[in-house]
């Protein structure tokens, strides 16, 4: 189930996101950041899809999307819309291997604002066979984030993307 975002009440930018899965989606971006809080760390599990299937409160909190909300949705709801293609693209190339991935990833909060996190994505594999994923993201480090912002913003021009 795609989530409507709804129109915040502060400046924002306004952008048409095509997912993987066809859908079409507008967001709205404010500058508005949270900052991770210390010493939590957010918690989820997707199918393999990437549907959600838990949140722990920290995300719920985080995202600004209500537990219920979350249950079902793709995680793609948080996907901003300053974060490069080809980084997802990585990411899903290889948990689907099998293998374990990190990153800094900025997340688009429910109403517009973002989060930076530093993420790790495991496969869950019972009798050789991915079931899902189950990621744990951390405060980032600030001069990370600096750095990835740079970086993103850079791979987003590559790919023709403002």
């Amino acid at each position: 189930m795609l989530l409507p975002m709804p129109l915040p009440q502060v400046a924002h930018r306004t952008y048409e996101l095509t997912h993987y899965d066809g859908q079409v989606r507008t967001v709205y971006c404010t500058e508005e950041e949270k900052r991770f809080p210390d010493g939590c760390l957010i918690t989820s599990t997707t199918d393999l899809e990437g549907i959600i299937t838990h949140a722990n409160d920290v995300f719920v909190d985080m995202s600004g999307w209500t537990r219920e909300e979350l249950m079902g949705a793709p995680h793609y709801i948080l996907r901003h819309p300053d974060m490069p293609s080809v980084a997802y693209k990585d990411l899903w190339d290889t948990i689907q291997a099998g293998q374990k991935w990190h990153g800094y990833v900025k997340n688009l909060r429910k109403d517009g604002g973002f989060y930076w996190v530093y993420a790790t994505i495991i496969p869950n594999i019972r009798n050789g066979v991915i079931q899902g994923y189950t990621s744990v993201r951390r405060n980032p480090s600030r001069s990370k984030v600096r750095e990835m912002r740079e970086l993103y913003a850079q791979m987003r021009l590559a790919e023709g993307n403002q």
